[in-house]
């Protein structure tokens, strides 16, 4: 069992970021769908639903190559990948319900949130602004804008820089093992997202210091039920 906050979280921190696919967009049958394609196209045979969408939350790239042993390949799913995502993508990504609900009562007490991806930034502005959620966030960490990636701690912590908090005064949520050890790597509170691509075993044996079933959870977390 996770442990419960014996006080409001918003007592030990100063901003809250956020994990973006399989967190606060719907967006794993798009990613599933597009590994699906790439890999009937590329390959001539598609893996088992847990092969393709394991490494989730690291770029895509590294994903492509842990997913097949050959670098052409891995370049040409790549690429392939890519056609399809973004040609699908505006009919196939949504919002979580509850997403908006959940960003505007953070807003309402002043806290600031950002966005830390493993997407390149086309596409995670493309998965932003179609769901509304640019009006919530005070910054957006890519795999464009740094030199090392989750499950490296450094996106956390140029996230935090950007904000100019303390790294250890932020709340990171991510759906992902790779999402939990940048978060804990960087000495920030690390929040397990169960509704995304990973199962609750997985999260919790990569250490989380809370476990979230739903995004409405998030307000209580942060500020105390009322």
């Amino acid at each position: 069992m996770m442990p419960r906050a014996t006080a409001p979280l918003i007592t030990r921190i100063d901003a809250l970021l956020f994990d973006f696919d399989g967190t606060l967009a719907d967006s794993i049958p798009h990613i599933l769908a597009s590994f699906q394609h790439a890999t009937s196209e590329v390959l001539g045979h598609v893996p088992a639903d847990e092969e393709l969408l394991v490494n989730v939350g690291i770029p895509l790239a590294q994903q492509m190559r842990l997913l097949v042993d050959d670098e052409d390949k891995a370049e040409r799913l790549l690429v392939s990948y890519r056609d399809f995502n973004q040609r699908t993508h505006d009919d196939m990504v949504r919002s979580y319900p509850g997403v908006i609900e959940a960003l505007e009562a953070i807003r309402v007490h002043g806290l600031p949130m950002g966005v830390v991806t493993s997407k390149g930034t086309a596409m995670a502005l493309k998965g932003i602004e179609l769901l509304g959620l640019e009006r919530f966030l005070s910054v957006l960490v890519t795999a464009d804008d740094v030199p090392l990636h989750k499950p490296d701690p450094y996106p956390v912590r140029h996230a935090a820089q950007e904000l100019q908090v303390d790294p250890a005064r932020v709340a990171y949520i991510g759906d992902s093992p790779a999402d939990i050890a940048a978060a804990r790597g960087a000495g920030a509170v690390a929040i397990g997202a169960t509704w995304g691509v990973s199962a609750r075993e997985r999260l919790e044996a990569a250490g989380p210091d809370f476990m979230l079933d739903d995004i409405s959870q998030v307000p209580d977390l942060l500020f105390g039920s009322a």
